[in-house]
């Protein structure tokens, strides 16, 4: 099937007559350059398996815009493309010819250090159109590429004698809707996307927005219709859309601001603390825009256009980069039960100059030496791989609200915590320590130390960091979204790989399948994650929606596994214990955190079982059940056992679903073992009702499994002999 296609939009007597004229009035070099422009104006892009279609054209003025069909049904309407400029008096809008244009293919098979699968295609279809505005000179490139999952595209500029240095203003995206979608999104904000989604309609948003914004450490909502990507819509005849962008590099995050009047998005670029969207250089190209579509909310899940978008990786030997599964002294400083500071006596700490050994400790920190070894023997008795430590390092008593530079130093543990002690004591167990590196957002301070700091880490054994950006940027102004603070959070993983160390982003910039470019980064947070169900709990749905928005960019280190939902500062965990087990399939991530006390698993030490056991890297992953909202199931085949395991979780309403585990094998039998909600089971009032079946299964059986509001399931597959299967029921 041919890649471009011709398709104008007069009659052909009309183009002739319009010729002739233009024959009369212009140079035959002027008619030429004409000719090319209105050639590529009609130009249309299909898909590999032809079911999409991107028409790019240019309008009477100049414009260059594009629209996307999925099977002849409106995508994007026609939506313009260009930028805006700073002390400039001609913006990138306007006035525009085809210079040139190319069309290619590429159909290739890579392999992920880690992921949702061991392969990954990628196939498309690609036009990069060359033009030229007339007034100026100046050369913009745009390339499109078309996936069998939707569209993504990016704008190039290359070397050229009237480009060099250039500030951008805006970036003039537009993404024209089709209809009055449903969406889940949440507030446009330069600093935080720690929300709770809201789903309504297009129209609707602006109404809701004062509802969305609710309190966080550092926020910077910007407009009443503005949302974050990825923004997951359904529309009215069923077809699923995202928008988000891939490969955000030297560059400021994407926000999309509705027209809810015209129904267009219109990118929104974060800006720095002069209002500038982007200081740019030649050669430089954008992120790539992304929009993928899909006629059940499964193909959302399943595309990997993120990924594809990104480069392959830049470390050459990734033998060091291994998916761990932790534990840590964390929820008990969110619940409150500890601190991470050493004392309460200080009201302010200068580094070098504070001596800790003259004041009296506050009996609640966490980080102590017989506290962290508590851990580590947990953690060594259930195969846990490492054990996480925050607040082990001295600053811990002013270091948020005080708008301090100089806050950490990453390297001087506090007096109670005996960090070689600890090195020898974890490496006896065989167990990992995982660093903590909190910033408070200064992030200056970070660099000036992050090369010792790392060297820290090389010395004592640590092979992953988790670092935190809590808090308004230092330099004072700065978003934690702009180009600035986008490129000190490359920085830091590019700086990481320097010294083979995994790094685990806490408030950083939302994924976008960067970490196939730089797989050392194993995980972010950049949602509102389990920490804020100790801070008055997150809707019983959020984690139906997070993998249709937050992760279409990449991992995200939730920390599940909150097992007692009545927490000590007196919140609730809006979750049943067996949608807390089925998260460690569904949230997908190599770096899986058991996150509540070891005591509470002590007491379901048979629900504990399936977190042991579950796998945090897979050969295959299928999407079975999806309803962005309401319900989502997904099977895994973990890449080294070839044990399968399944997760569901559900909204706020109960629902049995049914799922066929024709994924399976059909020449060997298993056993089953479901961790379930019983009947009775609801997030709020009665959320450890769980029970625990086993049966006999194969590649026939069919589940029918009860949700309960805010609950789910989770299974685990195991190949089974004959003996191991006698006396076992068999799930028909």
């Amino acid at each position: 099937m041919a890649l471009l296609q011709w398709q104008g939009d007069k009659s052909f007597i009309c183009r002739l007559k319009f010729y002739v004229v233009m024959l009369k009035k212009s140079t035959f070099l002027l008619l030429a350059g004409f000719f090319i422009s209105l050639f590529v104006e009609a130009q249309v892009l299909r898909s590999p398996d032809g079911n999409f279609q991107m028409e790019f054209s240019l309008t009477n003025k100049g414009e260059p815009s594009y629209q996307l069909n999925f099977k002849n049904k409106p995508v994007v309407l026609s939506s313009l493309l260009g930028f805006d400029l700073k002390n400039d008096e001609i913006d990138l809008l306007e006035g525009f010819q085809v210079k040139n244009s190319e069309t290619s293919s590429k159909d290739e098979i890579w392999n992920p250090v880690w992921g949702e699968e061991n392969q990954i295609r990628n196939h498309y279809n690609e036009f990069l159109v060359e033009l030229k505005q007339v007034e100026t000179g100046r050369i913009i490139k745009i390339r499109f590429r078309l996936f069998d999952t939707g569209l993504g595209f990016r704008y190039e500029f290359p070397v050229q004698e009237n480009m060099g240095h250039f500030v951008v203003q805006e970036e003039r995206t537009q993404f024209a809707m089709a209809g009055d979608h449903t969406a889940f999104w949440i507030p446009g904000d330069y600093d935080t996307q720690e929300y709770d989604y809201m789903e309504s309609k297009l129209t609707e948003i602006r109404s809701l927005m004062e509802e969305a914004i609710t309190p966080n450490a550092s926020q910077t909502p910007f407009s009443d219709t503005g949302v974050q990507t990825a923004l997951m819509m359904k529309s009215a005849d069923g077809l699923y859309i995202n928008i988000h962008e891939a490969a955000l590099i030297d560059y400021p995050a994407m926000h999309l601001d509705l027209n809810d009047q015209d129904l267009v998005f219109e990118s929104h670029l974060t800006p720095d603390s002069q209002g500038n969207k982007g200081f740019l250089v030649t050669p430089v190209q954008s992120p790539w825009r992304t929009v993928i579509v899909g006629e059940n909310a499964a193909k959302i899940l399943e595309s990997r256009i993120t990924y594809n978008l990104n480069e392959p990786s830049k470390i050459e030997n990734t033998s060091w980069i291994k998916p761990m599964k932790y534990v840590g002294v964390w929820w008990e400083m969110i619940t409150g039960q500890s601190s991470w500071a050493y004392t309460d006596e200080l009201k302010a700490v200068k580094l070098g100059v504070t001596d800790y050994t003259q004041v009296k400790p506050n009996g609640k920190h966490g980080a102590t030496t017989a506290n962290v070894k508590k851990y580590i023997d947990f953690a060594a008795k259930h195969g846990f791989d490492g054990v996480l430590v925050e607040g082990w390092n001295v600053g811990w008593e002013d270091w948020f609200g005080n708008s301090k530079d100089y806050v950490f130093d990453f390297l001087t543990p506090y007096p109670d915590f005996d960090i070689d002690a600890v090195r020898d004591y974890a490496k006896a167990k065989g167990v990992q320590m995982i660093m903590h590196h909190e910033t408070s957002s200064s992030v200056r301070n970070y660099e000036r130390h992050m090369d010792e700091a790392y060297q820290l880490m090389k010395d004592y054994g640590y092979l992953a960091v988790k670092s935190g950006y809590v808090g308004d940027i230092i330099p004072r102004g700065e978003y934690h979204y702009s180009q600035w603070i986008v490129n000190h959070y490359q920085y830091a993983i590019e700086k990481a790989a320097e010294y083979q160390i995994m790094v685990n982003a806490h408030e950083a910039v939302r994924p976008t399948g960067v970490a196939r470019t730089w797989p050392n980064l194993i995980a972010n947070e950049s949602a509102r994650g389990t920490e804020y169900q100790a801070f008055g709990g997150s809707k019983a749905n959020h984690v139906t929606i997070l993998p249709f928005t937050r992760q279409i960019g990449g991992p995200m280190d939730y920390t599940p596994g909150i097992f007692e939902m009545d927490v000590f500062n007196g919140s609730h965990v809006n979750s049943t214990l067996a949608n807390q087990l089925a998260l460690y399939v569904t949230m997908y991530s190599p770096l899986q955190m058991a996150a509540d006390y070891p005591e509470n698993y002590d007491r379901f030490p048979d629900a504990f079982q399936f977190i042991k056991d579950v796998a945090i890297d897979w050969e295959k992953s299928l999407y079975l059940e999806a309803e962005p909202g309401y319900y989502l199931t997904i099977a895994r085949k973990a890449k080294d056992s070839g044990d399968w395991f399944v997760g569901n979780v559900n909204g706020m309403a109960g629902r049995t679903g049914q799922v066929s585990f024709n994924f399976l094998d059909p020449s060997k039998s298993y056993i089953a073992v479901i961790y379930a909600d019983k009947a009775d089971a609801h997030f709020k009032s009665n959320p450890q009702a769980y029970e625990i079946k086993k049966f006999a299964v194969d590649a026939k059986s069919v589940l029918k499994q009860f949700s309960a509001p805010g609950g789910g399931y989770a299974v685990h597959i195991k190949e089974a002999t004959k003996e191991e299967l006698k006396g076992l029921k068999k799930l028909k």
